[in-house]
């Protein structure tokens, strides 16, 4: 079985490494809450949802800023083998507040910005910067 965050991860790379507009992930509720959070950091440009049923897919636009991508890099740090969990009050910054940390919480998938404003801890997904 293949792990949802690792796999919007390293498409999110691939596609990166390669020049690519755009990348195809397959389609899960997780992945597209995950996707919008990501849009509204500003770190890919849009998603949308393809197909119908069984064979949904999300395709992911991606930002490039002079010729280079917007993402630089990405982190997994919760894995199927090992959880990792923090506190509100034990969030730090990525990279000074240039990058960010995705959490999933009981309030939804989040931020660290998001989570310390509203003081809710949860289990680290990765950092992107």
């Amino acid at each position: 079985m293949v792990d949802p965050i690792s796999q919007i991860i390293i498409h999110i790379k691939n596609a990166n490494v390669a020049g690519k507009a755009t990348t195809t992930l397959p389609y899960s509720k997780l992945k597209e809450s995950i996707l919008e959070v990501l849009k509204r950091e500003g770190f890919i440009k849009d998603y949308s949802k393809k197909g119908k049923k069984v064979s949904k897919t999300l395709e992911i636009e991606l930002i490039y800023v002079d010729g280079k991508a917007k993402i630089e890099g990405v982190q997994q740090i919760s894995k199927q083998s090992r959880r990792t969990y923090t506190k509100a009050k034990e969030i730090k910054s990525v990279l000074n507040g240039y990058g960010a940390l995705i959490l999933t919480t009981p309030n939804g998938i989040m931020t660290d910005r998001q989570a310390r404003k509203e003081k809710v801890g949860g289990e680290v997904l990765f950092k992107i910067w």
